[in-house]
């Protein structure tokens, strides 16, 4: 009766939003860093990623099916055993090289232990298997099997699949449109067809950079409230705001923020005013950037020709000429492969290897991001990124970003600004 009920009411009726109050969760299995970041992409869901601090590498990594003759598997295997060996060797020395130098942290054996694994991972391949939970309702599981049977990846595809068969078993009257469209087949293909033949000369590396941002959003952010507050026109409210003088908006912005504690967040008048940033990337940064999906989130393919990420401590232990000689062989490998089966040999790249991201945040977001990016306890390479766009944010927007910091700094500028301590200070 209630699936009889659910084919009148979304199908015939089109009130397809009821679905959203049928809620799954998934524990997705042994699948590749490289499948984990395309489910993801789906921003209204909830995800629980098991971190590669936790990953044993005993043989855990997938082989793409696509790649079918014995040499190329062959090369495949033998070179994730030559990264995974140099992940186990780097992570000891770097585990060693913490300790001595962080001696007030040995009690803190996890801690530092876990420090290691984040800066020796850059050698680990895509391939390396990951584990997920996933929590989603009805309505975005189809959006999620749409872009899944897109997926240039056979593993991806494939996943979609087992998703679709085990939420149809047990609710098969509200899943509407799981197939993509015609519309969704041809997009990419599309702009492939104008753009794909025109030649560009690319970067190894770039800062990050802000393309476009709201201009006046410290007047915006005055003029929505003054508008809302008195029912008045909103241009009318702007012109006023912008007779004041930066004096004035500053004290205005201060007084907002007397009371603010690090975990507060900032009113939705802040989303008015956004900034749009490019930036390359390492696939380690990536993994926690995608985490952000409140935000819009570009994102390119991983190419050889944009560099790679290697962490200062390996650097500094005289890893880096090895590190840089895998990084070589990774590279002669995914050429070979790509020539003969195309975007599967992506598997083959490592978490330092680059793709570029174009990302636009409002305000309101942003200070979620910093306060948790440029924290002391943030992983170090998202941390950059995150001060990097932070302290350009400050140039555009001076005086609704008076607050805009991590954590971990929040005390001290706080007390900078007011000359007193917020409420909760250590």
């Amino acid at each position: 009766k209630a699936r009889k009920s659910n084919q009148t009411i979304i199908f015939e009726m089109g009130h397809h939003s009821i679905a959203e109050h049928a809620v799954f969760n998934l524990d997705i299995i042994g699948i590749s860093r490289l499948a984990l970041e395309e489910i993801e992409s789906c921003r209204l869901a909830s995800y629980t990623e098991k971190s590669q601090r936790y990953v044993t590498l005993k043989g855990d990594f997938f082989i793409p099916k696509e790649i079918t003759d014995p040499e190329s598997i062959r090369d495949f295997k033998h070179l994730i055993g030559i990264q995974n060996q140099f992940y186990g060797k780097t992570f000891s020395i770097l585990k060693d090289y913490l300790f001595q130098k962080h001696p007030d942290l040995k009690k803190q054996k996890r801690l530092l232990e876990g420090w290691a694994k984040e800066d020796a991972r850059y050698i680990l391949s895509l391939a390396t298997e990951g584990q997920l939970g996933m929590t989603i309702n009805a309505r975005n599981v189809e959006h999620l099997l749409r872009r899944l049977t897109l997926s240039e990846n056979q593993e991806v595809r494939e996943i979609g699949k087992q998703i679709f068969s085990l939420i149809k078993a047990v609710a098969p009257s509200i899943i509407l449109f799981p197939d993509p469209s015609d519309f969704d087949c041809a997009y990419k293909q599309t702009l492939r067809d104008h753009f794909g033949a025109v030649p560009y000369q690319k970067k190894a590396y770039f800062k990050p950079k802000i393309i476009q941002y709201t201009r006046d959003g410290d007047d915006i952010i005055l003029a929505s409230f003054l508008s809302i507050y008195h029912s008045i026109d909103y241009s009318g409210a702007f012109k006023r705001i912008k007779k004041m003088s930066p004096g004035r908006k500053k004290e205005i912005f201060k007084d907002l923020f007397d009371k603010m504690e690090f975990f507060d967040t900032p009113s939705r008048d802040f989303e008015l005013p956004s900034v749009t940033f490019q930036a390359v990337i390492s696939a380690s940064n990536f993994a926690q950037l995608k985490r952000h999906r409140m935000a819009t989130l570009i994102t390119g393919d991983y190419q050889i020709e944009l560099g790679n990420t290697i962490p200062d401590s390996i650097r500094q232990n005289g890893l880096d000429s090895k590190f840089l000689d895998i990084i070589e062989q990774t590279n002669q490998v995914y050429q070979k492969l790509k020539k003969q089966y195309g975007k599967p040999s992506d598997y083959i790249l490592t978490n330092s290897h680059h793709r570029m991201v174009i990302m636009k945040m409002n305000l309101r977001e942003l200070y979620h991001f910093v306060r948790l990016r440029d924290d002391e306890h943030a992983q170090w390479d998202i941390k950059c990124l995150a001060q990097a766009i932070a302290e350009k944010v400050k140039k555009i927007m001076p005086f609704s970003s008076l607050l805009l910091c991590g954590k971990s700094d929040f005390m001290e500028k706080y007390e900078k600004i007011y000359k007193s301590k917020p409420k909760y200070h250590s």
